[in-house]
């Protein structure tokens, strides 16, 4: 490895040491080898700390920070942190595959732009199926709100964009840092804020290049429910979305994090935000119903029946 490593790999973790040294081996199998891994421990935990010292690189560097701050925060140090040029996210209990930055960095080549963001497709893996996510690019022009939140289908995952497959100018990461606080969505709110610098395009790979694990018997953040605090996120940055976003975002996003209420005071409530305030279209009202009306648990495996595939194939 040379003394100045090209990317600065940036992993978040604490209390899951078999799960980040996983993720660090991953990160390591990598065909682009000059790269550091920056793990960032977020509070004290000597278990994970004992098990990546027994992985035994030389590019691997562990940060124990004193306290819990969380993810974003975490993220954020690790940026800090990073030598490399580029800085590539991933969360501790996802993988990539081992050409994933050799390919990023090849699209970031053809960039238009000074500060290309590059995005990957991804695996998204449950104990019921694999899919392949996003399902569609950008299309040109197409507003990127739009793009991340406006469904096509009933199911989420047409646009989509996930930290693990996020890989950005180092120095964009550290002027545009992720929210501290947030639970939900901090990618999607990170992207929408970075987009909106001078010299920043989004460019996706198309292969899916991250395995991204949906272990629904583990806590993850991606499983918390914050409804009434996403709320307050989005009417705080509304100049984010457009109109037809932010009816969409309402609609579905925050719609499936509140229906386990079963409140008709709620139910109403997202619903006036959404035509107040967006411009709802036919699928989102659709969409809207679906998700007050069916169980999670019923629209998870509708979903999986209806755009779920197995994607072993491209994995191995």
């Amino acid at each position: 490895m040379s003394t100045s490593p090209d990317v600065s790999v940036v992993i978040p973790t604490l209390n899951r040491p078999e799960l980040a040294a996983r993720a660090v081996r991953s990160a390591l199998a990598q065909t682009h080898a000059n790269l550091e891994v920056v793990v960032v421990v977020d509070g004290p935990d000597p278990a994970t700390r004992t098990a990546l010292e027994s992985i035994g690189d030389e590019r691997l560097r562990v940060h124990e920070l004193p306290e819990r701050g969380k993810a974003p925060n975490a993220r954020n140090q690790g940026a800090l942190a990073a030598r490399g040029q580029w800085t590539a996210l991933l969360d501790d209990d996802d993988e990539w595959l081992p050409t994933k930055i050799e390919t990023q960095l090849k699209l970031a080549a053809t960039a238009t732009k000074a500060e290309p963001i590059v995005a990957t497709r991804m695996i998204s893996r449950t104990p019921r199926a694999d899919t392949v996510m996003p399902r569609r690019l950008p299309a040109p022009g197409e507003p990127l709100s739009e793009y991340f939140t406006v469904r096509r289908g009933l199911f989420y995952g047409d646009g989509f964009i996930q930290t693990s497959t996020i890989m950005a100018p180092t120095e964009l990461l550290r002027r545009v840092p992720f929210t501290v606080g947030l639970r939900r969505q901090q990618e999607l709110d990170w992207a929408l804020r970075a987009i909106r610098e001078p010299d920043v395009e989004l460019l996706y790979v198309d292969e899916p290049l991250v395995l991204w694990h949906q272990d629904e018997d583990r806590d993850r953040i991606s499983l918390q429910n914050p409804w009434e605090e996403q709320l307050e996120w989005l009417r705080a940055n509304r100049e984010l979305f457009t109109p037809r976003a932010y009816a969409a975002f309402t609609m579905s996003v925050l719609s499936s994090m509140a229906a386990p209420t079963r409140s008709g005071h709620v139910f109403r409530e997202l619903l006036s935000e959404a035509r107040k305030h967006g411009r709802p279209g036919a699928i989102d009202y659709v969409t809207f119903l679906q998700i007050w009306a069916l169980p999670p648990a019923v629209r998870a495996r509708l979903r999986d029946v209806i755009v779920g595939r197995r994607a072993t194939a491209d994995v191995h």
